[in-house]
């Protein structure tokens, strides 16, 4: 079987700067073609617990945007091969200003940004910024959208379209069924690459939809080794190896 496309999402600086660091290391090791890395934010619409905790967390110590962005240079700078998003939420992109904040971004190394609550056709001029700064803006589809809108979104010409496979928040278990590949095929069928995402945890799930995805997403189940293994950087580093390797199919 080949390997399985991955985009493994971590929040810059949770729990702290030196451990994420080891964690991006840990996810390239096992196997990550994309970094989806987020800059915390303290009213998230669309993550669970697990990821708005540790958000949290980060937001507690003063950590800002410039950090965040600090920290995507220093992972861009140790793997300037590996692609690397910026998943945010619509104020901190919007506050400094769109252009300023792309601008900064791709000086940063950030190559497409990810922001769930700008809607694909009223994005703030997201999508012109990104091109100006060479990145791309990558608009998120939900199930929970009307089969015309969807439509309107699948053939807008997009290169990249980020596909929640349920609706509500991220980070419990989903289940690949018929109508998930369905919805993926409508978010597809204009021409745009799909990354497939929410709730996908293990290795059975990412075979049942690599092949309806450009690179299957995971996040929160990283999200979680790490808050259980944070006073442990050895045995840290390694299950988050272990498990990329699972998702991309390598064990």
């Amino acid at each position: 079987m080949n390997k399985i496309k991955l985009m493994s999402h971590l929040v810059a600086g949770y729990p702290s700067v030196e451990i994420s660091l080891s964690v991006a290391r840990a996810l390239v090791k096992g196997g990550a073609d994309i970094l989806e890395i987020q800059l915390p934010f303290s009213d998230p619409s669309a993550d669970g617990p697990a990821i708005q905790t540790a958000c949290t967390k980060v937001l507690e110590r003063g950590f800002k945007t410039s950090d965040g962005l600090n920290f995507i240079s220093q992972v861009h700078k140790e793997f300037p091969d590996v692609t690397i998003y910026l998943m945010s939420y619509g104020s901190l992109i919007y506050t400094p200003g769109v252009d300023n904040f792309c601008k900064r971004a791709s000086e940063a190394g950030v190559k497409g940004m990810i922001i769930p609550d700008f809607p694909f056709d009223f994005d703030e001029g997201l999508t012109a910024a990104c091109k100006k700064y060479g990145m791309i803006n990558i608009p998120v589809a939900a199930p929970s959208m009307s089969n015309e809108r969807l439509y309107k979104l699948a053939h807008a010409g997009f290169p990249y379209i980020y596909a929640a496979l349920r609706t509500g928040i991220t980070g419990t278990d989903t289940t690949i069924d018929d109508a998930t590949l369905k919805f993926l095929k409508k978010v597809s069928e204009g021409g745009s690459k799909v990354y497939g995402g929410f709730g996908i945890s293990n290795g059975e799930q990412a075979k049942v939809l690599c092949n309806s995805v450009e690179a299957i997403v995971a996040g929160s189940v990283f999200v979680r080794i790490i808050t259980e293994n944070q006073n442990d950087s050895v045995a840290l580093a390694k299950k988050v190896e272990e498990k990329a390797r699972e998702l991309t199919g390598q064990n």
